[in-house]
């Protein structure tokens, strides 16, 4: 039997994140076009000559981007809003990153979440435009790669059942049309592979293992069956990953020469199908059994023998040894980790290490031999290790767990008797004004605290200067008129790593950095121990704030799932067994600020939706807990005390009864680039608490206009009841400039102004 070593895909960030700061350089004008292509261009090449020096034997191309891949593909396929002027040809980088980012006369496209993973894409956009081939970039990382280091690669693409059901604009009367458009491109992107030599390309479809119905089957069928016509000449490895396929039976016959299964995640139920439905032995077999979503090192043994069991059970020719998904999800290496535990370091597998189990465990497969005298001893005796581990050991936490009640999980009272309550102590306007919670981090704040972190300032003069950075920003907000405050958070860097600093069980990486959106990256803390709360995290800086202003300051914490899902996470307990110990933790904390006045308090759950299974049929177990989850860490608090969440990208038609469940008194949802469709599901599904709609893009520089708010407003208010509406930006301002923030929020301010002005004219 063949066996192959490959990997789906490969951190294209590199070691010391110089993608993103190429990618920054640009946009601040520090680079010319030409040095720019140039320097991404041998980022692609070191990249690849890095895979090949580990060891990998298939290496892939078009796991690379500019910004995003799903924006690769629109630009590719001219799939260019008409907003943004472009009129046909090869797509110049300027328009490509307006469509990221957007511009002053132009709103960015939509981003959300790559299926339940932490990253985010941009959504295509179908006008029902005519589509064609502007350019075939991934012809062009093909030969280089050809040319420049003599590899024939497997370059990737995203299928097009994939693009599609992941695209936005067309509805069922026009999605034939777009199909029709859109076929005869990818055959001809196809086509000129081939001619240059590709023998194997990787279409990627892992739409697959979402809840398919009959017809959605047939139209996958029929698009390989055309693509197949079409191009008969190029072998296609069609890619599935994140779970097992829903239509595996018809999947093993369509005409494609191989197909990859994620057999980490979706174990059991490609196990099953295999067993069930056999597979055809003249097709190639990927087994992506290295996990490519978590950061623990393989047991190299049980790996080996999992593998032989599904080569095996399928009886194969042929069988690639690759990573359950693109390594994009994990840092590059452990290696640079010099302040780790040596213990928890020697447990972690990164992507070069996953790389290197890879073609360990191919080698065995292949030759019954191990590459590497202790490899296999060493990867058990890591992990027996770190399962001794004392922070695994926590007694205190163990029993306060077992101690939850019932009772524990719900408010004292229902909204609608509590919310009179808050409102007598917090004396609010109509359509109270606020922000999320960051305001932005100025340079000065950055260099400040990396000074200290690198104990080049002592923490006295590091909490001081915090300390005025938020009174000087408790000062604007007052100005701008804004009617609950924030503290700002100059003292956090990432939402979730500050939380995780304070708590115990938590270890933190000095350079293991993932994308999570375009050029933002964070740095997952890694949940290895029993977490629990040892001191307050949180309450000196808000109650400084609030001791500034007669207005009501909000407390600021990250919720217990968007911790967990935000995280990499231990994986000898469940996840709603961690869940329960961050909601406990977070349950102290949350009591602190209480004791300290804080009247208003925001648990943010931007994570909560993205940890959904990907199919319908298992959503219930993981909504229980995590709902649970919630409501524990703030099922304590006093009626008096008004609880807020946010969330990201929610689409609120199939999320509304959990969003409900959460019970808290103010929601705010980030939607300012997908507004109209929200205002549909609020019409069909009102939301019975208070609620936020995001009024303006965060992640766009542009400042929205007064009458832009206006108009937002005003559609806000057909499907929310005053008493319940509160006016926002969709997100933190972390990244944004000051004086684009400044002049942001006075337009919004100015808009919920006019807004108070008009319902008193109609009373």
């Amino acid at each position: 039997m063949k066996v192959v070593s490959t990997a789906i895909g490969y951190p294209y960030i590199g070691e010391n994140r110089e993608w993103k700061r190429c990618v920054e350089s640009i946009w601040n004008g520090h680079l010319t076009e030409e040095q720019f292509l140039s320097d991404m261009k041998e980022m692609r090449l070191n990249h690849l000559r890095r895979q090949q020096s580990l060891g990998l034997e298939f290496l892939t191309v078009g796991d690379f981007t500019l910004y995003d891949r799903m924006l690769d593909h629109a630009a590719m396929f001219g799939m260019v809003p008409s907003r943004y002027g472009w009129s046909g040809g090869k797509l110049d980088l300027a328009t490509y990153y307006k469509m990221a980012r957007g511009a002053r006369d132009a709103v960015a496209s939509e981003m959300t979440k790559w299926f339940n993973t932490n990253y985010h894409y941009i959504v295509p956009e179908y006008e029902g435009q005519p589509l064609q081939l502007t350019n075939n970039y991934l012809l062009d990382y093909f030969m280089e790669a050809k040319e420049e280091l003599g590899l024939v690669t497997k370059p990737a693409i995203i299928g097009p059942f994939t693009f599609v059901q992941l695209s936005k604009g067309y509805d069922e009367l026009s999605k034939a049309s777009f199909y029709l458009k859109l076929l005869p491109l990818y055959a001809q992107v196809l086509q000129q592979l081939s001619d240059a030599g590709a023998e194997w390309v990787q279409v990627e479809e892992p739409a697959l293992v979402l809840s398919l119905t009959p017809d959605d089957v047939k139209l996958v069928q029929f698009i390989y069956r055309q693509l197949a016509q079409e191009v008969p000449s190029v072998k296609i490895m069609l890619q599935t990953y994140f779970e097992g396929p829903s239509c595996f039976e018809e999947l093993s016959r369509m005409p494609v020469a191989g197909i990859g299964l994620d057999f980490a995640h979706g174990g059991k139920k490609n196990m099953a199908s295999l067993t069930k439905h056999g597979f055809p032995k003249e097709k190639v077999l990927g087994i992506g059994l290295v996990n490519g979503r978590d950061i623990w090192r393989a047991n190299l043994a049980e790996l080996a023998v999992d593998i032989k069991a599904v080569v095996s059970l399928s009886g194969v020719n042929e069988a690639w040894i690759q990573s359950s998904c693109s390594l994009q999800h994990v840092p590059v290496t452990v290696k640079l980790e010099s302040d780790l535990d040596p213990v928890l370091k020697n447990a972690l597998s990164f992507a070069d290490e996953k790389i290197v189990e890879i073609t360990q465990v191919a080698s065995y497969v292949r030759d019954e031999t191990w590459y590497g005298n202790r490899s296999v001893s060493e990867s058990i005796l890591a992990i027996q290790e770190l399962a001794r581990h004392k922070e695994r050991k926590n007694e205190f936490v163990r029993e306060l767990v077992t101690k939850v009640e019932p009772e524990d999980y719900r408010r004292p009272l229902a909204f609608r008797d509590r919310q009179p309550l808050q409102q007598k102590v917090l004396k609010l306007p109509d359509y109270p004004t606020t922000t999320i919670g960051s305001f932005p981090q100025s340079g000065e704040v950055k260099r400040t605290r990396k000074a200290w972190r690198n104990q080049e300032i002592k923490d006295d003069a590091y909490a001081d200067f915090v300390k005025k950075e938020s009174a000087r920003w408790i000062e604007i907000q007052e100005e701008i008129g804004l009617d609950v405050l924030v503290h700002g958070e100059f003292e956090r860097t990432d939402m979730v790593e500050y939380f995780a600093e304070k708590l115990s069980g938590f270890a933190f990486t000095k350079d293991g950095w993932v994308v999570s959106y375009g050029s933002r990256c964070v740095k997952p803390p890694i949940i290895y121990g029993d977490v629990q709360w040892t001191a307050p995290m949180t309450v000196k800086e808000v109650a400084e704030a609030q001791a500034l202003t007669s207005k009501p300051v909000k407390g600021m914490l990250t919720g217990p799932v968007t911790i967990l899902n935000w995280s990499f996470v231990r994986d000898d307990l469940t996840k709603a067994q961690v869940a329960s110990q961050i909601a406990l933790a977070l349950r102290e904390e949350i009591r602190a600020l209480e004791d300290a006045g804080i009247s208003i308090i925001q648990v943010d759950e931007p994570a909560l939706r993205e940890g959904l299974p990907l199919r319908k049929e298992n959503w219930d177990d993981y909504l229980a807990w995590g709902v649970q989850a919630f409501r524990l860490a703030t099922g304590s608090v006093k009626n008096e005390t008004q609880i807020h969440t946010h969330m990201c990208y929610c689409d609120f038609n199939d999320f509304i009864e959990p969003i409900t469940a959460l019970d808290a008194d103010v929601i705010s949802i980030e939607t300012s680039r997908s507004h109209g469709e929200l205002i549909q599901s609020l019409k069909r599904n009102p939301y019975p608490l208070g609620i936020g709609l995001g009024v303006y893009d965060i992640h766009s520089p542009r400042v929205p206009s007064i009458e832009e708010i206006d108009s937002i407003l005003d559609d806000s208010l057909k499907v929310i009841p005053k008493e319940q509406f509160w006016v926002n930006p969709d997100c933190g301002l972390k990244t944004r400039k000051e004086e684009e923030t400044i002049a942001s929020l006075k337009n919004m301010v100015e808009a919920a102004r006019k807004l108070r002005q008009k319902q008193e004219q109609m009373v």
